[in-house]
């Protein structure tokens, strides 16, 4: 049996979740689901312009982690804007740094 996931520790909660291509109908749009953890990892390196180490400290996960969420996360940003998909945030393990209140997501938004 595998060891339970810990929570990433998220420094932001996103105000926005949802993106999707101008002139496409949403019938026939299909997503790629960012996790909010996958998106901290992304502000915090790109946005942020912190050193991946650092970056995982903050976190509260390994090197190694940090850069396969960040991985993943640029992954299904790039296949959304080249294939013309929408980006929905959404779901994850994790825990608001501020409040220490732990959030868990499998279905449902914010």
């Amino acid at each position: 049996m595998p060891r339970p996931r810990m929570s990433r520790i998220v420094g932001f909660e996103p105000g926005t979740t949802y993106f999707k291509p101008a002139g496409i109908a949403m019938a026939g749009l299909s997503e790629n689901v960012l996790q909010v953890e996958e998106l901290e990892a992304m502000r915090l390196k790109d946005l942020e312009e912190m050193d991946q180490e650092k970056a995982a400290k903050k976190m509260g996960v390994s090197q190694p982690t940090f850069h396969r969420m960040l991985v993943e996360a640029r992954k299904k940003v790039a296949d959304a804007i080249v294939n013309g998909k929408a980006i929905r945030v959404h779901g994850g393990n994790f825990k608001f740094a501020r409040g220490g209140t732990r959030r868990r997501f499998r279905g449902g938004g914010f």
